[in-house]
């Protein structure tokens, strides 16, 4: 997912919209930088929290869509991105030029690489390896700037050095690209998607390039920010994104009080976050409203949604069975599963890095 090794680096991770300013703080001795970014959901940790007013939402009727389970998509390495190594609570990744190591919890086999191979990262993430928690990353040669440029099947987009061990862009989502890519094309008529914590925008990109109007929700200003530099670098400037720096769960209420509606919706929704006015999201909690309000806003003759969960304690079947319940009467079918990245070579290991759920009207 990347090309070139550039001098100055920008970003495509958890990303949104207005170009962000970069900032280099590094160490002494230039080894270190620390990125100014936030955690995925908002940008105030610290403001007020607002209490959550619902509206009534209607109650789901009819038959559950039929379910399939378990499906399990996989990415394999490209040319853009490959999964190196992992293990011993750790993966060694190569996004474009560089190779990146950085914690992740579901890596708990041995290593099959080197030591030696590890110490020799470009960039490797140092600090609290808790999902949002905050770190620095130390570079085994020369200080690399904030940002560097990828792509993903032509798209250019830049990725970051978050605090936050993110990238700007998680490569597990590229099955869930190409399903959606699959979809408007052979749509044959006009879609509108909409993308909520649509985060750096690479789907929005992709989304749009397929045909789609797309409306791409993210809480963040800083994402909704570095989104807009992705649509630049893509050169998609014309493309049909409008870029909207809300809550998602106060967007999808106002939308559906204005009588809009869409034909295909993106959730990928974080643990935890904050809304711009200090709204909480806490997905176990907020995640059966969610759904109902999705299932409001799907048009007429609708394509699909897709739900991917991150660092829960649940399971696939658990996400399912709730959108079964709330799309009752929708007819058509449900997939659901983990997505997982295959290790680049022979008598590779499969890292789990998500669950999700996608509901299609023709399954």
């Amino acid at each position: 997912m990347a090309r070139g090794r550039g001098q100055k680096r920008d970003e495509r991770a958890p990303v949104k919209e207005k170009p962000a300013k970069r900032r280099r703080d590094a160490s002494p001795d230039g080894a270190a930088f620390r990125a100014k970014a936030e955690p995925r959901g908002g940008d105030k940790a610290d403001a007020p929290v607002a209490e959550r007013e619902r509206i009534a939402v209607e109650a789901a009727t009819g038959e559950r869509p039929t379910l399939r389970a378990p499906v399990i998509l996989t990415v394999e390495p490209t040319e853009d991105y490959a999964l190196l190594d992992s293990g011993e609570g750790e993966k060694l990744e190569r996004y474009g030029p560089l190779t990146i190591r950085r914690p992740e919890n579901q890596a708990i086999w041995p290593r099959r690489s080197a030591s030696s191979t590890w110490e020799r990262a470009d960039a490797i993430f140092t600090g609290d390896v808790d999902e949002e928690g905050a770190g620095r990353w130390r570079f085994s040669g020369e200080a690399l700037g904030e940002t560097w440029p990828l792509a993903y099947d032509g798209i250019a987009f830049h990725g970051r050095f978050t605090s936050f061990r993110h990238t700007g862009v998680f490569p597990e989502q590229a099955a869930h690209w190409r399903f959606v890519e699959e979809a408007i094309a052979s749509a044959g008529r006009p879609v509108r998607l909409l993308n909520l914590f649509g985060y750096t925008g690479l789907a929005s990109l992709v989304a749009a390039r397929a045909g789609a109007e797309v409306t791409h929700v993210d809480a963040s200003k800083k994402a909704i920010g570095w989104a807009r530099e992705n649509q630049a670098l893509a050169d998609m400037e014309k493309a049909p994104i409008r870029w909207i720096c809300e809550d998602a769960v106060r967007y999808c209420e106002r939308e559906i009080k204005r009588g809009n509606s869409y034909d295909a919706i993106l959730l990928d929704p974080p643990k935890f976050g904050r809304g711009p006015k200090g709204e909480i999201w806490q997905i176990m909690e907020d995640l059966p409203y969610l759904l109902a309000l999705t299932r409001m806003l799907l048009s007429k003759s609708p394509l699909l949604t897709i739900l991917t969960a991150y660092s829960i304690r649940s399971s696939f079947y658990s996400i399912a069975e709730l959108m079964r319940e709330e799309f009752r009467g929708l007819g058509g079918g449900i997939e659901a599963g983990e997505l997982v990245i295959a290790e680049e070579g022979a008598d590779s290991r499969l890292l789990s890095t998500s669950l999700f759920a996608r509901w299609t009207a023709h399954p």
